[in-house]
């Protein structure tokens, strides 16, 4: 395999990347020649299992750090950021930013049975869904921590302009996470950084599997896809890969789909 980055000390800043497409996205990138740096939030519980997968991310022989942090603190953010770029030295810079947090809330709208979706709800999965991002690629830019050709990639769904159920916050929250990530597309130009969104299609993740009636959603998007399959981590990922090449960088502010063509009908 030809490792596209090994030569140049870039590095991968995923926020979220601990399961799902953040993972997936870290061992491509990695496999490649990039650096890795990963900021997660997870229980006790879950710190074996991750340690495993992180494991197998530095067997590609990259560097790698992690930071099990809430992305909302502005004091842990400089603490990351402070840490990686003493470990990046003086040459290293951040390749890519990737944002995939999952944290959002899936209740309803309107129920019966347990609390309906309220406006603290709204406000705290687009926090962590949207903003959060923008914080993330402001604190960097300042820093001066961007790679002079720099990409921030970002997760978004069919939501953003679909309704679904139980899907409300979510679904402003990946709305905002667009629209954001376009005006980081135009007003971020000047300084070298590039701002595009994976639309991802369904893809069976931990997140997914909260959403209520997933197991319906995954044979209804199966039996509609040209290829009669889901989408996989690796589908994604490989995107992700393929965004933060030299051969991407007029790509720009865009809303790509990777979902084998699931969208077009």
């Amino acid at each position: 395999m030809v490792k596209t980055f090994e030569a140049k000390n870039y590095w991968a800043l995923i926020l979220g990347g601990s399961t799902g497409l953040g993972l997936a996205a870290a061992h491509k990138l990695a496999a490649h020649g990039m650096n890795i740096c990963i900021v997660h939030r997870n229980t006790r519980v879950e710190m074996d299992n991750i340690q495993l997968a992180f494991g197998t991310i530095k067997a590609h022989g990259v560097q790698f750090i992690s930071f099990n942090a809430d992305v909302l603190s502005k004091e842990k953010r400089s603490d990351v950021l402070l840490q990686l770029k003493t470990l990046m030295g003086e040459e290293g810079r951040i390749r890519c930013l990737l944002h995939s947090i999952a944290k959002g809330n899936l209740k309803a709208m309107t129920t019966e049975n347990g609390p309906a979706l309220e406006t603290e709800d709204f406000r705290i999965t687009i926090d962590n869904m949207a903003i959060s991002v923008y914080d993330w690629a402001t604190d960097i830019l300042q820093r001066q921590l961007f790679a002079t050709d720099a990409r921030i990639l970002s997760f978004t769904s069919d939501g953003s302009y679909k309704a679904l159920r139980h899907y409300a916050a979510v679904s402003a929250a990946k709305a905002a996470l667009e629209a954001i990530t376009r005006s980081m597309a135009l007003e971020f130009a000047p300084y070298g950084v590039r701002a595009n969104c994976i639309r991802a299609g369904v893809t069976d993740t931990a997140s997914l599997q909260k959403i209520p009636g997933n197991k319906t959603l995954m044979e209804y998007s199966k039996n509609n896809n040209p290829f009669q399959r889901l989408t996989t981590p690796s589908d994604v990922a490989n995107v992700v890969y393929l965004l933060c090449k030299d051969e991407a960088a007029w790509i720009n502010g865009a809303i790509i789909p990777v979902d084998g063509g699931a969208h077009i009908h």
